[in-house]
């Protein structure tokens, strides 16, 4: 793979942080973060489909998404827009609605930083209520979703560009 996602959560620590490259122009990658017909064709594993059920991605705004399996079990997740700065950062929480008791909410903070040659570097931190929520959330599988999400976004810039 030409640009791997590198995930890293240092031992004993409420944050980890999720670094890529894309061989594509900052304003496209931020827009495919951020544009409802784009998030969906890209976000999450491969197994996986994706509804909006809505997204109104500006500051002070809400989201609400769906991944749906192969047997049909529905995992949702939703948060609150804290900043969109268009195309260097957005900030917003996020939480898995799929556990037992409500509040396992992260921050999450992803800047889109401009490179030579047309392409973006984009670094996510996530920042949770304690260890035990960011260690549970990497046992939940959730490299593999950012890995195969971030090769399906390669793949839709390739064809955005094309």
């Amino acid at each position: 793979m030409k640009n791997p996602t590198k995930v890293v959560a240092e031992k004993g620590k409420q944050e980890l942080f999720i670094t890529r490259e894309f061989d594509a122009p900052r304003e496209l990658v931020f827009k495919a973060f951020s544009d409802p017909e784009l998030l969906v064709q890209w976000l999450g594993p491969r197994d996986m489909s994706m509804q909006i059920e809505h997204l109104d991605n500006r500051t002070g705004g809400s989201y609400r998404f769906l991944h749906c399996n192969a047997s049909g079990h529905e995992f949702g997740f939703n948060g609150v827009i804290h900043d969109v700065t268009e195309p260097e950062r957005m900030i917003r929480t996020f939480e898995f609605e799929g556990l037992p008791e409500r509040g396992h909410v992260s921050l999450e903070t992803a800047t889109f930083e401009a490179l030579p040659g047309k392409r973006t570097k984009l670094t996510i931190q996530s920042v949770f209520k304690s260890t035990a929520d960011r260690d549970g959330m990497i046992a939940s599988g959730m490299e593999r979703g950012v890995n195969e999400g971030h090769e399906r976004l390669d793949e839709l810039l390739e064809k955005q560009l094309a």
